[in-house]
């Protein structure tokens, strides 16, 4: 029996979970996800430092003129104190020195050698970066669960250290299904179609970060079929693409039952791509795809991609939306959940006239996609819609309804 959507989502949500984890350093971790807080050792910044090359004064000295004789620069360990009626030049990042109770930037004054008019107005702790105001000791300033990126290295590298621990790099295996497809490296005859699909899952694969490995197209017997799946029951998730509809040669679901598949969604309600299996050997996730190429395509981005966050072990895994408007008016069928692709400007999102199930050229042109109910036939200009990003990542840790109604 076919589950809705949303249905589907929840079922991936509550049966996949994350891998086990590695030690890497920080430098190549960027995309992982860590597997557990991260507490800072010290304040940052460490002391009370000048945000501005400038004076360190007395607040009770503003307005008059005071004798300025010494300089600290960053990096350096200050031992003298200040006192009324004189100022010491200090430099961005440099050390507070005691007795400072307020930084004045250096184009707030006026010289005259060692004299220094300050301004009347000078604010208490004025351009003073306090210890501890970015990330304060023993805090998490990391969790478990969200992806590292280069500004997560540099709140890392700014408390010394230089390994962490993230889910390991899911490994991927694609292959394609069918006695027609032939890889596009090779000749063809007249009767034989090129696998787009296998290519096109793999780099999506690599894109989100996934260690991916091709397999030849296997025949459509159940013996090559098994033989296939036997070589790439190393993967964390294995993604066919074809053979699971209804047609005299639509083996895959068998093989892999035969091979022991749990199956966890047999069809979706959804329009392109109903004929999608989700199951499970042992700990590999099988995912297996219409033939299809945009069918596949869309089932790709809603279910594979949430498949590879969870199994990440982000805690951000589920589809987030984008609210905007219908730039055109477009029209639908209706009495289905269906998924229309679409550009977006920034502003609106324009529905891509032509998109049928069996097309590759509108796959190129979408980067993002709406999901309507059975009711919908019409959306005008300017309706409301949401939608799901394709081009970049755009998620949640709080499910929401992704449906435009």
């Amino acid at each position: 029996m076919a589950v809705s959507i949303t249905e589907a989502l929840d079922i991936i949500s509550h049966t996949i979970v994350p891998l086990d984890s590695e030690i890497l350093p920080i430098e190549i971790s960027v995309g992982r996800v860590v597997t557990q807080d991260y507490v800072a050792a010290f304040d940052l910044p460490r002391f009370n430092n000048s945000a501005m090359d400038g004076y360190a004064v007395k607040v009770s000295d503003a307005g008059q003129t005071v004798k300025c004789s010494d300089v600290i620069y960053a990096g350096d360990d200050p031992k003298m104190s200040l006192v009324r009626n004189t100022a010491i030049k200090i430099m961005t990042g440099a050390p507070i020195p005691a007795g400072c109770e307020a930084i004045v930037p250096i184009e707030n004054v006026s010289t005259s050698g060692d004299n220094i008019t300050l301004p009347s107005d000078i604010q208490y702790n004025g351009f003073i970066r306090m210890a501890g105001e970015d990330i304060k000791k023993d805090t998490v300033f990391l969790r478990k669960g969200e992806m590292v990126n280069a500004y997560t290295i540099a709140s890392l590298a700014s408390q010394g250290i230089t390994h962490i621990t993230v889910t390991r790099q899911i490994k991927v295996a694609v292959f394609g299904t069918g006695d027609e497809l032939r890889p596009h490296f090779e000749k063809i005859d007249a009767h034989q179609l090129y696998n787009s699909n296998s290519p096109m899952f793999l780099t999506r694969s690599k894109a989100l970060g996934c260690e991916v490995r091709f397999i030849r197209t296997s025949a459509d017997t159940i013996e090559a079929l098994e033989a296939s799946i036997r070589s790439t029951l190393d993967a964390d998730i294995i993604i066919t693409s074809g053979g699971v509809s209804v047609g005299d040669k639509d083996f895959t679901k068998v093989a892999f039952t035969n091979l022991g598949m749990q199956v966890h969604i047999d069809t979706i309600d959804i329009k392109p791509g109903k004929p999608t299996i989700i199951g499970s050997i042992g700990k590999t996730v099988i995912v297996n795809l219409p033939g299809n190429p945009l069918a596949s395509m869309v089932n790709y981005e809603l279910f594979v991609r949430a498949i590879i966050r969870k199994m990440s072990g982000r805690t951000d895994h589920q589809h987030a939306t984008v609210t905007t408007t219908m730039r055109s008016d477009f029209s639908v069928r209706g009495g289905k959940h269906a998924v229309v692709l679409g550009k977006f400007d920034g502003e609106s999102f324009e529905a891509l006239k032509t998109q049928m199930p069996g097309m590759v050229s509108p796959m190129q042109e979408a980067d993002g996609l709406i999901l309507i109910t059975p009711d919908v036939k019409h959306l005008g200009k300017g309706a409301m819609v949401k939608m799901i990003p394709i081009s970049w990542e755009f998620t949640g840790k709080v499910k929401e309804d992704l449906f435009t109604r």
